[in-house]
């Protein structure tokens, strides 16, 4: 049985209904799933299979044969409480919502389901205590942390998170894809990996240091860190599961790091992106220059009021970084 429930208030006064493709939700994750695969983007396509597999097992392994206007509150608040019960924690929770957001908006936009029968107006996400930012005094610690005489993996998990911390909150997965064509007169150009937004900041000092100290790598491999390698990994796919297992094992590295030097909070290569955003707003930078460096899309966030800063802004709202 499909649920199909897709009338819209402005249609039926107008007494028509609203250009709505029939699709399962079943049907619109697999098919966004393999075009994700087809365009080379594997690691979202990865996200939206967890989604999916998630949301299958909440519906008791069967197919999800009804359509996005049936995940309404009540599906939310009835799908919270199953993760619960799994023993998920609030950011496994927040995770699993935001994708499922996501899946939402994309049928949105596919005109699989119209706009107003989204939950997530009133089925909030803030309420899920996901607090990712560290305080200036936190990043300080890790950043300048002495780990001249510890193992290459501490070395190098302290310069990732440093680099990007330093760099606009650039994620793992853009850094692992970064070349010497991505550096050009000491500064950072790169179009993200998930939303191919260009981004233009300047390498700080202590930036272009790191890059240095893994030229030898850089010569070897074509990439800046030692993380992709242009012979082992050549496919979209070689590629993804690389980067994940690497981020995985910094990861793992930060969360000692982090106990090591008395820092509570959950430490992971996304905290860097994060904490550039929050140091940058409470230093009094305006949103929409962040929200540049960011390379973010979403105009509705970060972006709203958000038009164009030319290079020396962003530089000059970087400096309250340290």
């Amino acid at each position: 049985m499909i649920w199909k429930s897709e009338f819209t208030t402005l249609s039926l006064i107008d007494g028509q209904k609203e250009e709505i493709k029939a699709k399962t939700v079943e049907e619109f994750y697999l098919s966004l799933i393999k075009e994700l695969r087809e365009d080379g983007r594997i690691g979202t396509s990865y996200a939206y299979l967890n989604s999916y597999r998630t949301l299958k097992n909440f519906n008791k392994g069967k197919k999800l044969n009804y359509t996005f206007s049936y995940i309404d509150v009540e599906f939310c608040k009835k799908f919270e409480k199953w993760m619960r019960r799994k023993g998920n924690n609030d950011v496994t929770i927040s995770y699993q919502f935001r994708s499922l957001r996501a899946a939402f908006n994309k049928a949105i936009e596919a005109k699989i389901v119209s706009r107003n029968k989204t939950p997530f107006i009133e089925y909030k996400l803030s309420r899920f205590n996901t607090k990712r930012a560290l305080s200036k005094e936190d990043i300080l610690k890790i950043i300048d942390a002495d780990c001249s005489h510890a193992n290459k993996r501490r070395q190098f998990t302290q310069d990732i998170f440093t680099f990007s911390y330093l760099c606009g909150g650039i994620s793992f997965v853009d850094i692992a894809h970064l070349t010497e064509t991505n550096i050009v007169e000491d500064r950072l150009l790169y179009k993200r990996q998930k939303t191919h937004g260009s981004i233009n900041l300047m390498l700080t000092d202590r930036a272009k240091q790191i890059i240095q100290k893994y030229s030898y790598y850089q010569r070897q491999t074509g990439y800046l860190f030692p993380i992709l390698h242009n012979k082992r990994h050549v496919t979209p796919m070689q590629q993804n599961n690389r980067v994940h297992k690497v981020c995985h094992q910094i990861n793992q590295e930060l969360k000692v790091f982090a106990k090591e030097l008395n820092i509570k909070a959950e430490v992971t290569t996304y905290v860097a992106r994060h904490s550039f955003a929050t140091i940058l707003k409470k230093s009094g930078v305006n949103i929409g220059i962040i929200s540049q460096a960011l390379g973010h899309q979403d105009i509705k966030t970060t972006q709203i009021y958000l038009s164009k800063f030319d290079n020396e802004q962003v530089d000059n709202a970087m400096k309250n970084l340290l």
